[in-house]
């Protein structure tokens, strides 16, 4: 990526802000920034497989990325994580350098800086710092992960729908922040259920005045009804 032009300079401010990347000089962003190219991938779309995330790493430095499994026999998917600015992936295959068998689809118009594999990890070579930061982004991922198969396998579907819901909000506005824009079946990936459960959770929950729903919002009424869902089962 070559330096000098505004997409450049968007890119460096990403990586400036990246959590990931404080243990970085500002010449090691800009040495990263010219092993890699700018790409912008179409909402909706999957512009990547495992085949390419083995021999592509890439930094998200706007919009939001599913990952997700699918069932081909009975097309239920479930979303192991859902990416976003300064998010990174695939490490698995960064450090592993074995394919990753997910799929991606970006839920936004994406822009991501793209590396070639062999490059990033010379560059991690000269910037031991940003290993541990990539090894507790990790830890927070398989944590998540462990988290997700617990709710999935012992809360019922009623539970896991209010602790999305308190996941994503904004307690200062009672809101719903970056799911409310998704679709039912969006969210019934993310709580491993069907889209037919989800709209008849979101109904009861709007029927006992606990949300309201509009078209792309969800605001919360009643937020210690929603705890109360969630601790209901303990």
């Amino acid at each position: 990526m070559e330096s000098g032009f505004k997409t450049y300079q968007k890119y460096l401010d990403s990586l400036r802000e990246n959590p990931l990347l404080n243990t970085v000089s500002d010449s090691e962003l800009n040495n990263l920034l010219q092993l890699g190219s700018a790409e912008e991938w179409p909402k909706k779309t999957c512009i990547i497989d495992c085949k390419r995330a083995l021999y592509k790493f890439h930094i998200i430095i706007s919009g939001r990325l599913k990952i997700y499994k699918t069932n081909g026999s009975n097309n239920r998917h479930l979303t192991l994580f859902m990416l976003r600015k300064g998010d990174m992936f695939d490490v698995l295959s960064l450090l592993d350098n074995q394919e990753h068998h997910v799929y991606y689809e970006t839920l936004d118009e994406l822009k991501v800086l793209c590396i070639p594999i062999v490059n990033m990890k010379t560059w991690i070579d000269k910037n031991p710092g940003f290993t541990q930061n990539l090894l507790t982004y990790l830890t927070k991922q398989i944590r998540t992960l462990e988290n997700y198969v617990i709710d999935v396998s012992l809360e019922d579907t009623s539970t896991r729908l209010a602790k999305l819901l308190l996941n994503h909000s904004n307690k200062k506005s009672n809101t719903i922040d970056g799911i409310s824009d998704l679709s039912h079946d969006e969210l019934a990936g993310m709580i491993g259920t069907t889209r037919a459960v989800v709209n008849r959770q979101l109904q009861h929950l709007r029927e006992e005045g606990i949300i309201d729903i509009t078209r792309k919002h969800i605001t919360i009424n009643n937020i210690e009804a929603l705890i109360k869902i969630t601790e209901s089962n303990k």
